[in-house]
């Protein structure tokens, strides 16, 4: 009997346990909603303590395995809105229903020097690139500022795939010294330095160094602008700073992501230029005008086209190009160790044919808590990039070669020499054939290490290497023109650059009570970088078979050279937030920099800033103000410095020259430049006042900042006359030395604007920026009032007038009959280019008649609306540029009209006898370009960006694959652009390398518009 009623006992208690082991496995059902009792897509959905999770589906519901015991806690969180728990005490059959309140985008975490801050405790002028944003495909990473960040004046210089990118931010400072931001990646500063990417070899557009950089691994981009932001990196400040921090790992969910894109680049626009039967009238008439008689070069092997449409050099050298991207990370985590890792292929092939760039890079991502109080980070990057750059002055070539000349020669090969006057090589051999090319390895690394001493108390060291090792290879074969007279040349250079960083500080955050937040840093850091380079060439080779390869089978050897660099820089570095009753924020900043590149007794600068703030909405008589989330006031004051020189430049240096000796080349040396134990820092002192409001629940957030900036003891390259004794090494011009002479004034007004229009099942958010810089010219020395670097070039900087402005002559039509000419040409008759007569000598002279225009941008712009519903989301993105001016070296040299070159359809209308109502000149053999304000442009513009659409397929489908997300998508580039300018592209094309020729455009490589499909699958 006891031991049947054991087996009873032990039975119930099996089937007791067995129900109870069941139920826990059952699954927990739910519905996320937003506070408007929407369903929220993707929330994630994680059992807090374990790996369990699960993703809300298209109308928000989801299902996760229960636990198996009970209470147990969930975790809901969504990008927008704040992270919620809710602890569940028993199973339920009952849906479980989690709304979640829109995120205070006060409380979100900003990246700011040497730590983070809440942005409802900023005082700085700081700004982020919105995500919408940061998806874009692009190579390099400057071009997520353009259009997105208020202040931020983007260009990109040159189309080459790979190419440069000119960054402003808040208008330009120096005058010859580098005024590009400082770029923090991962807590290492770099400065965007075009010549670790040059190791003097090719020739043509410069390989961008940020371009090593994977635009997919980027988490967040933050922009500081204003002194009080950017004080704590004192001496790099000065041009701005832009913080870029890479994707890592997370404890609450693993994945691993697939991103790629295929597409397709056109060039935007052609040149409208002559036929070939065109071209020879416009020969024909240049030459009778001159009182000459017309003739066709001879040649062999080929026919000159003098009554067909000839050659069209554009269309054979651009082509639409491909461009395809996959980028591979893992993201994982747990309570002690975040792991990211990515890799990523970029080819992107340029719309002129030949050329092309190529990315292999790998970022490696780790953040292990040792202990509680030992935090242990590291960031790697590594890349290795291959570009084929088109040779310097192809594009020129492309437009100013008669069409008259064919491509090939009767026997199919390329024509070599072109017979005519001024354009010899056949661009589309140079094109073909040229060999030049830069391949960078970049290595980017740091390891860190964080203690807390006591609660809120931490110390961090952290070391940190940038290392760049860029090769160049250039090859002329005996095929093309430039390549016969030395029986092809050949030319290997290379530089590598080794840069170590080492920075200790100490940070204090800490709310000491309800009323009273410190958050602090004090720190030490030291910085060297050095660069060691050198070049190899011969010429005279028997075959081109062994290109570049084989300099040894060259009979012709040219003297090789070699470089060495180094600099230095330590820093002290300390700064104080504080903040009471969340009401008023003080800041203190103050940095001390000591710079190897400066005079013994100027070494140091100090650079220290303060700002304050109020947040006016937290004051008592401001609570019965409704639908005001936030008021604050901001005002900063502080000094930033710029040490963007070369190396070395206040010592005295020797430069070699080969003498003649005894009848003998002996070497020597003399001196090339003069020491200058006062030459100093670059100093910008800054002033900001801002206003931030958020609106209905920060729904709608604006932003309003008014500056001022002067820069004083320009960094400024004097020319020192040949009469010194000094010279440069071809001749007696005299050599450049640097010197502390000048001021440069910036001021503007920026305004950002971010609205959720609409928040339900359909959700549109609109993103607008504004800003207007106003650049001037303060001083350029004493008896200085202005500087042109070229009388051959249209440039001048002059006191009182914008950097970039232009100096030439005011045309007035053309010279009529009867009329007397006022012009510097040849061509004085009826039919000649009149100028104005400013100083009414009745002469036109350098001194007397060129006049000064000013070249300033009016204002940039932004405009970015995006648009989900249902899976389905549409951005689309308009950025502008307005009032800027673009000297078109182009145009002046196809309105030349001498027949010598192709011309521009615009002189199908020159003056004739019988077409005298123009004011296109005729045509006359006089080669010679007069710098007009006629080749001066209105370079404003109006783009659709970027346009993109995509479908994430519902969470439902692939839940079942195991998929927990896949998004597919179109997008387009520079889809549209609305301009007046007659040249490629009014971005591309300025020079943006030469802040003071910054105005001109001269042959660059073509900009593109691009189409994509892409997808991007998470697992």
């Amino acid at each position: 009997m006891i031991k049947k009623n054991f087996y009873l006992i032990w039975l119930l208690g099996v089937l007791i346990f067995s129900t109870t082991a069941l139920k826990a496995q059952d699954v927990i059902t739910g519905v996320v909603k937003d506070d408007t009792g929407q369903g929220l897509p993707g929330a994630t959905i994680v059992e807090k303590g374990t790996s369990k999770n699960a993703i809300s589906d298209i109308d928000g519901k989801f299902s996760i395995p229960a636990a198996k015991t009970f209470p147990f806690t969930l975790q809901i969180s969504v990008t927008g809105f704040q992270t919620q728990e809710i602890e569940l005490y028993e199973l339920t059959t009952e849906p479980v229903e989690v709304i979640l309140k829109t995120a205070n985008l006060l409380n979100e975490v900003v990246v700011i020097g040497y730590g983070e801050q809440k942005r409802k405790d900023i005082t700085g002028s700081i700004s982020s690139v919105p995500a919408e944003i940061k998806s874009q495909p692009v190579v390099s990473v400057e071009r997520l500022l353009q259009g997105s960040i208020a202040g931020a004046t983007v260009t990109q210089t040159s189309g080459q795939p790979g190419g440069g990118v000119s960054v402003q931010i808040r208008g330009s400072n120096s005058i010859t010294a580098g005024s590009d931001p400082l770029y923090v990646i991962d807590g290492f500063p770099i400065n965007n330095d075009y010549g670790v990417n040059d190791a003097g070899v090719t020739v043509g557009s410069k390989i961008n160094p940020l371009s090593f950089l994977n635009t997919a691994d980027i988490e967040s981009i933050d922009v500081l602008k204003d002194a009080s932001a950017t004080a704590i990196y004192g001496s790099r400040g000065a041009n701005g700073v832009v913080i870029i921090t890479t994707k890592g790992g997370s404890k609450k969910k693993s994945s691993i992501t697939y991103e790629t894109y295929f597409g397709k680049q056109e060039v935007i626009r052609t040149l409208p230029l002559l036929n070939a039967g065109e071209w020879w009238q416009l020969r024909k008439d240049a030459a009778i005008n001159s009182g000459k008689t017309p003739v066709l070069p001879s040649v062999t092997g080929y026919k000159l086209d003098t009554v067909g449409a000839g050659t069209d050099w554009q269309a054979a050298a651009f082509r639409k190009a491909t461009q395809q991207s996959h980028s591979l990370s893992i993201l994982s985590g747990g309570d002690k160790t975040r792991l990211g890792i990515s890799a990523n292929y970029l080819k992107q092939d340029g719309v002129l044919r030949n050329t092309d760039f190529e990315r292999l890079s790998a970022r490696f991502n780790i953040d292990h808590d040792y202990s509680d109080k030992l935090r242990i980070t590291s960031s790697v990057t590594g890349s290795h990039t291959k570009a084929n750059v088109a040779p310097a002055g192809v594009v020129s070539a492309l437009v100013l070669t008669p069409s008259a000349l064919p491509i090939y020669q009767d026997n199919g090969t390329f024509v070599k020499f072109s017979p005519f006057e001024t354009v010899y090589a056949n661009p589309i051999n140079s094109l073909y054939n040229q060999l030049n090319q830069t391949i960078t390895n970049r290595f980017l690394g740091n390891l860190s290490a964080e203690y807390t001493i006591i609660e809120g108390l931490k110390a961090k060291v952290l070391f940190g290497a940038d290392i760049v090792d860029n090769k160049q290879n250039r090859y002329l074969p005996i095929s093309t023109y430039e390549g016969t007279a030395l029986n092809g040349d050949a030319l290997v250079g290379s530089v590598f650059t080794t840069n170590w960083l080492n920075e200790n500080t100490l940070s204090y955050d800490k709310e000491i009570n309800e009323k009273n937040r410190i958050n602090a840093v004090v720190g030490f850091t030291a910085q060297q970088s050095q660069s060691k380079g050198a070049i190899a060439e011969a010429a005279g080779f028997s075959s081109d078979a062994f290109s570049y390869n084989n300099l040894g089978t060259g009979i012709t050897n040219r003297t090789p050279a070699s470089s060495a660099s180094e600099f230095s820089l330590a820093s002290y570095l300390g700064r104080i937030n504080y903040v009471f009753d969340d009401r008023y924020l003080v800041t203190f900043t103050l940095r001390a920099d000591g710079s190897s590149k400066f005079g013994a007794g100027n070494k140091w600068g100090y650079f220290p800033s303060a700002a304050l703030g109020w947040n006016i909405a937290n004051e008592k008589f401001f609570k019965n103000v409704r639908n005001v989330s936030l008021l604050k006031l901001r005002l900063s004051a502080g000094s930033t410095g710029n040490q963007s020189i070369p190396p070395y430049q206040s010592l005295a240096q020797l430069t070699y020259y080969p003498y003649n000796f005894s009848g003998g080349t002996v070497s020597g040396y003399a001196p090339s430049t003069v020491s200058n134990k006062n030459l100093g820092w670059e100093k910008t002192f800054q002033v900001d006042a801002g206003l931030d409001i958020g609106l209905y629940k920060d729904r709608l957030n604006i932003t309003a900042d008014y500056y001022y900036k002067k820069t004083t003891d320009l960094l400024l390259t004097r020319t020192v006359p040949g009469t010194s004794g000094l010279s440069d090494f071809y001749g007696s011009q005299g050599s450049t030395i640097y010197q502390n002479v000048g001021a440069v004034s910036n001021q503007g007004f920026e305004l950002a604007v971010n609205s959720q229009n609409l928040t339900g099942g359909l959700k549109w958010n609109t993103t607008f920026i504004f800003a207007r810089n106003t650049n001037k010219i303060l001083d350029l020395g004493e008896g200085v009032k202005q500087y042109i670097p070229s009388s051959s070039a249209p440039s001048i900087a002059k006191v009182g007038h914008p950097l970039g402005s232009f100096i030439v002559y005011k045309t007035d039509g053309v010279i009529k009959e009867g009329q007397t000419p006022l012009t510097p040409q040849s061509n004085k008759g009826a039919g000649g280019q009149q100028y104005k007569d400013l100083d009414g000598d009745g002469l036109i002279t350098q001194a007397g008649d060129r006049a000064v225009i000013d070249n300033q941008i009016k204002f940039t712009a932004g405009l970015t609306n995006t648009f989900s519903y249902k899976g389905f989301d549409l951005a689309v993105f308009f950025q502008t540029s307005v009032g800027g001016k673009l000297y078109n070296v182009n145009r002046a040299n196809l309105e030349l009209g001498t027949g010598y070159t192709n011309a521009s359809r615009e002189l199908l209308n020159r003056y004739t006898p019988t077409n005298t109502n123009t004011d296109v000149k005729e045509a006359y053999q006089d080669p010679a370009i007069t710098i007009s304000d006629r080749f001066i442009e209105d370079a404003t513009y109006y783009r659709l960006k970027n346009i993109s659409f995509g479908y994430t397929i519902p969470k439902a489908v692939l839940s079942k694959i195991r998929i927990q997300a896949l998004r597919i998508y179109v997008s387009a580039q520079n889809a549209i652009t609305w301009t007046k300018y007659t040249g490629y592209d009014p971005e591309v094309s300025s020079n943006g390398q030469s802040l003071i020729n910054k105005g001109v455009d001269d042959s660059v490589y073509p900009n593109n518009k691009s189409y994509q499909v892409g997808l991007s699958l998470t697992f």
